[in-house]
């Protein structure tokens, strides 16, 4: 029986576009700045940590941020950016600049599925500080009530890999078998499936990501009824 569903967030609770022109635009354009502004502070650890990922040791902080940018234009999944893009954002989503955008089935059935008594969780690759946000700051009204928590590359690992999914499930206190995984990639269903959960393919219209066998796939999360979906790990 299903008792806990975790979430992506890009192409699947929300528009692609939404995160890539919104949280990436508003990032690229304060990097530079923030990072000479941080440089001994926040920013430090990420300076560090694209240094050594990018092999450059020497790299000072306008290179940094071009590296930096060059991940951002790349959509790399890497640490320092995230990391960065979390907290530069944070302000915007303060300030009003940000809101968390979400398709419009999305709410009521997080809300149906909460008050049924379902454990939500999201998984993205975005840094969790920036799930809180998207969710805590989510035009129309604050959405983090219904997230039980949050996992990212760092707390979880590569969402491409099982043992994350492992590392969810433990976190959690929930037995595999009881844990479904909604998202838009392909990948990341295989690796939830072999890590033995139940999984459904988000594709809605207009998303880049292309639905792929064995999976069941909706596109739309009125189509989604989570206490009947045991069993639906492909085979």
């Amino acid at each position: 029986m299903i008792t806990a569903v975790v979430i992506d967030i890009e192409g699947t609770t929300s528009p692609t576009d939404s995160v890539r022109e919104d949280l990436y635009g508003y990032t690229r354009a304060r990097l530079g700045d923030w990072l000479r502004e941080n440089r001994t502070g926040a920013a430090a650890p990420v300076l560090a940590g694209t240094r050594d990922a990018a092999g450059r040791p020497d790299a000072d902080v306008d290179e940094v941020a071009e590296i930096l940018r060059g991940w951002l234009g790349s959509d790399v999944k890497a640490e320092p950016l995230k990391t960065a893009q979390g907290l530069i954002c944070a302000e915007g989503f303060r300030s009003g600049a940000l809101h968390g955008e979400f398709f419009a089935d999305v709410v009521p059935a997080l809300t149906a599925w909460h008050a049924a008594g379902l454990r939500l969780y999201v998984y993205s690759s975005g840094s969790v500080r920036n799930q809180r946000d998207w969710f805590a700051f989510a035009r129309g009204g604050d959405l983090g009530s219904l997230i039980g928590d949050y996992f990212d590359l760092t707390t979880a690992g590569p969402k491409r890999e099982s043992a994350s999914y492992e590392t969810i499930a433990a976190a959690v206190d929930t037995p595999a078998s009881g844990i479904l995984f909604l998202s838009d990639h392909p990948d990341e269903l295989d690796a939830a499936v072999a890590a033995g959960w139940s999984v459904v393919g988000v594709h809605r219209p207009g998303e880049p990501q292309r639905p792929r066998p064995p999976h069941r796939w909706v596109d739309s999360f009125e189509q989604i009824h989570p206490r009947a979906s045991a069993g639906l790990r492909a085979r």
